[in-house]
């Protein structure tokens, strides 16, 4: 059975896309104070200096789960270009309308995706 999206469909993704990059740039110019290093010789209690150095590991995890999330939806703007999208980069079938509903930078169909983590938590 294919998926294939309609002309439709890909100017809705595409538009999704762009938005979601302008988004998540947005996010990361905001987060980057955030995620610098905590000064020891700030006059802060022991507690806070501890409880901001966990709020700094925790912004950095948010700041390059953002770095990855914008590399994904600009491979996935540049397989617009290219007429690939919504093609898994595995298995080359398509990756369905309901699939990039949820995640429209997504590269891999339901079942390679899985295969992917299955493979990462072994």
């Amino acid at each position: 059975m294919t998926d294939e999206l309609t002309a439709a469909q890909l100017d809705e993704f595409k538009n999704q896309l762009e938005t979601l990059r302008v988004e998540l740039e947005s996010l990361l110019n905001i987060s980057k104070s955030a995620s610098d290093t905590v000064e020891l010789d700030q006059p802060i209690g022991r507690i806070s200096r501890i409880d901001a150095i966990q709020q700094q590991k925790m912004a950095k995890a948010n700041r390059q789960n953002h770095v990855i999330r914008l590399q994904q939806v600009n491979a996935a703007l540049k397989a617009t270009q290219e007429g690939a999208y919504g093609e898994c980069r595995a298995c080359e079938e398509d990756i369905g309308h309901g699939r990039l509903q949820a995640r429209p930078e997504a590269a891999l169909c339901l079942t390679c995706q899985d295969a992917l983590e299955r493979r990462r938590k072994s």
